[in-house]
């Protein structure tokens, strides 16, 4: 059964796509079936991972409107276990269009239900809103995510984003958990950076991730040439903050040991049918 993990802030530039695209990269080359979902009408998330819009047919915004079967619009991507359920600017529409339906808030929870045995890890990129669709993709997941940026108004907007949380765990997914938050572009050098990890630290204690994603060059640079970071450049330090983050969910979560019982056993399985 797969891990549904929504990465959500609705403050812009905080490092969600980047996350998304470089902890579901990370997830598929520690050899996690892993599906990127793009909830982002911007679909910086599937050009970040070198899908070129002019050549997509099917979006996730066909199966939210249009019920198009999600198996229909998953894509490969360059990265062996990295699918892709791409975006499209359509997507905006897509609330005003949902509007009147009955069950408007579970759409997306409905469309990855019957794929989510397929997968370890399914990451969804929301959208920097609050809207319906980011909504939607807290329904549907297990835990989120909050990317929170090392700047003075780091937990700005922090308290309306863990409020509608909390509403979502009320009313319509109970077992909605924080898997963390998690430190973006820290610049060991500057005090204030040190300041705000401390300040963050204290206010939501194990809820922050140990692993930190440090500002970083080719990490900046990688969304352009539509590659994850680690395909970019896999000596840079921006994917070994990705990497450790994979590792630090994954042992959270109990999974590496699944996986690495699940590779003991097709080995034993290998070695006997010789």
């Amino acid at each position: 059964m797969g891990r549904i993990i929504g990465i959500a802030n609705q403050k812009g530039g905080v490092g969600k796509t980047t996350t998304a695209i470089n902890l579901a990269a990370s997830f598929a080359v520690l050899e996690y079936r892993t599906l990127l979902v793009d909830a982002d009408p911007q679909a910086n998330s599937t050009t970040g991972v070198g899908f070129d819009l002019h050549n997509i047919t099917h979006s996730l915004y066909d199966c939210m409107v249009n019920d198009t079967r999600v198996k229909d619009v998953i894509l490969k991507s360059d990265i062996p276990y990295l699918d892709v359920v791409p975006s499209h600017i359509d997507l905006v529409g897509a609330e005003i269009e949902m509007i009147n339906h009955p069950q408007r808030e579970t759409v997306l929870k409905s469309i990855l239900d019957p794929i989510k045995d397929e997968y370890d890890i399914i990451i969804i990129d929301c959208s920097p809103s609050l809207g319906l669709i980011t909504v939607n993709a807290l329904t549907a997941s297990d835990s989120v995510i909050v990317p929170v940026q090392c700047e003075f108004f780091a937990l700005e907007g922090l308290g309306k984003l863990l409020n509608t949380i909390k509403i979502v765990q009320n009313r319509l997914n109970p077992e909605l958990a924080i898997e963390g938050i998690l430190m973006t572009m820290y610049d060991g050098r500057l005090r204030l950076c040190n300041q705000v990890v401390s300040e963050v630290r204290r206010h939501f204690e194990e809820l922050v991730f140990e692993s930190i994603v440090h500002r970083n060059t080719r990490l900046s640079e990688a969304p352009s040439f539509g590659k994850p970071v680690i395909l970019y450049d896999a000596e840079s330090k921006g994917t070994l903050n990705y990497l450790n983050l994979a590792k630090e969910i994954l042992q959270k979560n109990n999974l590496t040991k699944i996986k690495q019982e699940d590779r003991i056993l097709s080995t034993a399985h290998h070695d006997k049918s010789e």
